[in-house]
């Protein structure tokens, strides 16, 4: 009995007051993890500015990167250099557009040609940026893709990675639009 009023001591309210402090500690944990772990994956995939390269008022309509010969494979979680598909891939945490070329869509395929030859497109551009070292170029006065994608054109030795897929039959020249692969 509760000694003050003469009344008895109820269990149920002091177990649901135990539940609301759990699940407030439980929500406040998860939401600072959510803040760790969202940090954590900025802090991986931010892009890192290249002091070697010049700046826009050095070079307003041509960008030219000597690439070190990086090792380039197909993209997972980590998105630093690698390649997410045939026209798309990570350099030094910076997202490129291959300027020039159009390949078939990998993630969102329509049919299951356009993936097939999507693949093949993209172990193709894995294989050529594995190839050696390799200039980047800007193309127009464009510098970034609607997605905040660089635009360049790939060379290497005065020839563009991307003519080399569309001569393999992986990739169309740009024409400014999508067409259907299927």
């Amino acid at each position: 009995m509760n000694e003050t009023r003469g009344e008895p001591f109820d269990f149920r309210k002091l177990k649901a007051q135990k539940r609301r402090k759990l699940r407030k500690e439980i929500a406040v944990g998860l939401g600072a993890f959510a803040i760790v772990f969202a940090g954590g994956m900025l802090a991986l995939n931010w892009p890192v500015h290249d002091t070697s390269l010049p700046s826009a008022d050095q070079q307003p309509q041509a960008l030219f990167h000597q690439a070190s010969s990086p090792q380039f494979d197909i993209c997972g979680s980590i998105r630093r250099t690698c390649v997410v598909d045939g026209d798309t891939f990570w350099l030094d945490g910076v997202k490129i557009r291959i300027a020039d070329i159009d390949t078939p869509e990998i993630s969102e395929p329509r049919c299951d040609y356009e993936y097939q030859l999507g693949m093949r497109a993209t172990h193709r551009l894995v294989e050529l940026l594995n190839g050696g070292p390799f200039e980047l170029r800007t193309i127009g006065s464009r510098d970034e893709d609607q997605y905040g994608r660089k635009l360049r054109v790939v060379t290497r030795g005065g020839r563009s990675l991307g003519d080399q897929l569309v001569s393999e039959g992986l990739a169309r020249t740009w024409t400014g639009r999508r067409e259907p692969w299927c």
